[in-house]
């Protein structure tokens, strides 16, 4: 784990608890989250919890963004409702960001003490999809 951390996006930060507090209702949608995209952009989203097991936030970002056009996320950062603040990435989450963003940064930790840290520090020792998949040619 490298432990280095980076600037802090509270803008994502902030997009993320705007969608928590105006968007979550209920138990169905209960987590937010926001990316910024490299080329600038935030794309939001909510999590869709069912009890088959309803994609994460991040997961539905995921989507959400590609819907948008923007496939390269540079930071993620997911909000709870009810002003829970920042909620980091499940294990699930980490294992899919790492496949689809392994250059990602990503917001966790509390109150003033939140930090942006690389993904793969969240998944140390991680095994990668991407590096075990034949070469398509």
């Amino acid at each position: 784990m490298t432990t280095q951390t980076h600037h802090v996006d509270h803008e994502l930060i902030q997009a993320a608890a705007h969608v928590a507090r105006t968007r979550c209702r209920g138990d169905n949608h209960t987590v937010a989250a926001a990316a910024r995209a490299r080329d600038g952009r935030i794309v939001t989203a909510v999590n869709a919890y069912h009890f088959t097991g309803g994609p994460c936030a991040e997961l539905v970002l995921i989507g959400a963004a590609a819907a948008q056009g923007a496939y390269d996320l540079g930071t993620v950062v997911a909000v709870g409702d009810r002003d829970r603040g920042v909620v980091p990435p499940c294990g699930r989450c980490r294992q899919v960001l790492l496949d689809y963003f392994p250059a990602l940064k990503v917001i966790v930790g509390e109150g003033d003490r939140v930090r942006t840290v690389p993904i793969t520090d969240l998944l140390p020792e991680s095994y990668v999809w991407a590096d075990h998949q034949l070469d398509a040619e």
